[in-house]
């Protein structure tokens, strides 16, 4: 038996069947000049399908000199995706990994029993920009102390479709007929649409727990208007249609099957159970590069985040 903390017994009638489960008002944070929206965790909702954190990054515009500039720390239990519209990332970590994160391209980060990674935008001599979303996804319990691994695929080779007002972009798992080209340890969905005014996007219906993030613009759902900066949540088995506003709007879709029981979170861990977070924590502060649990990455291992206290 799959696990959902929000599960409602209650069947929906009359206008309620075409009504959002919930509206999640992400959390924002000023990081000096830098906005961090954070739709998951929230307080309705720990996930939806695998998707344990959802967090928007900017739009910023840096100047010269001023940028993002992430030092090597850890992850363990979950798999990363940075998605960006604009901008660049300069992503190493433990593994030798040395990628770009550029607009529109994938990179997955399989944190598994752990890794290390950091990220840079590099190139201070120029003013630049920066708008994105990062993600986690909890690793089925199964999978927790995979090898660690890191894949990328280009903007050219997820599936695009387009028609009827709507561009769409797979760039994990499979839906709406197409499937991206990472393999997943986890059955998932995450997919950018850009929709045209008026243009409809049905829900997946191969998943069951899905959401939409709003990006730009403006969506109906059931007669209710939604704008930028709100993720909704459907009822799992519902198949809900998204219409765009009349100045369009930019969707993320996410979701998949829900966790196989409930994740304990402490700062960029994600767990089955306290004793792997407790684990974790203590191999990082052990500090112990050359032999222990986490490496730091080659060619960026001269600094590093502590763990909280």
């Amino acid at each position: 038996m799959s696990w959902n903390p929000a599960l409602d017994p209650d069947i929906p009638t009359g206008d309620a069947v075409d009504a959002i489960e919930t509206v999640i008002v992400p959390r924002a944070r000023d990081l000096g000049g830098f906005e961090v929206r954070r739709a998951l965790p929230s307080a309705a909702r720990q996930m939806v399908g695998p998707f344990i954190f959802f967090d928007q990054m900017g739009p910023a515009e840096f100047l010269t000199g001023r940028g993002i500039d992430v030092r090597p720390h850890p992850h363990i239990g979950l798999g990363t995706v940075t998605y960006l519209m604009r901008g660049r990332l300069h992503h190493r970590d433990s593994l030798g990994t040395d990628q770009w994160i550029e607009p529109g391209a994938v990179n997955w980060m399989l944190a598994g029993q752990g890794i290390t990674h950091s990220e840079r935008t590099d190139q201070p001599e120029a003013p630049k920009s920066l708008f994105g979303l990062q993600t986690w996804l909890a690793l089925p319990k199964a999978r927790e102390d995979d090898p660690a691994a890191f894949l990328h695929a280009g903007a050219g080779a997820l599936p695009e479709l387009e028609g009827e007002g709507k561009r769409v972009r797979l760039i994990l798992g499979q839906a709406w007929g197409e499937r991206a080209p990472l393999d997943l340890p986890v059955e998932a969905v995450y997919a950018d649409a850009v929709l045209a005014p008026g243009s409809r996007l049905p829900m997946p219906e191969d998943h069951e727990d899905l959401g939409a993030y709003i990006v730009e613009g403006a969506v109906t759902v059931g007669g209710q208007e939604f704008e930028a900066g709100r993720m909704l949540v459907m009822r799992p088995g519902d198949r809900l249609t998204l219409t765009a506003g009349p100045r369009g709007a930019r969707v993320m879709v996410l979701g998949g099957a829900v966790a196989d029981g409930p994740r304990w979170i402490w700062w960029n861990f994600v767990a089955s159970s306290k004793e792997r977070i407790d684990a974790a924590r203590e191999a990082w502060r052990a500090g112990d590069w050359a032999h222990g649990r986490f490496r730091l990455p080659p060619g960026d291992d001269a600094e590093f985040i502590p763990a909280p206290d």
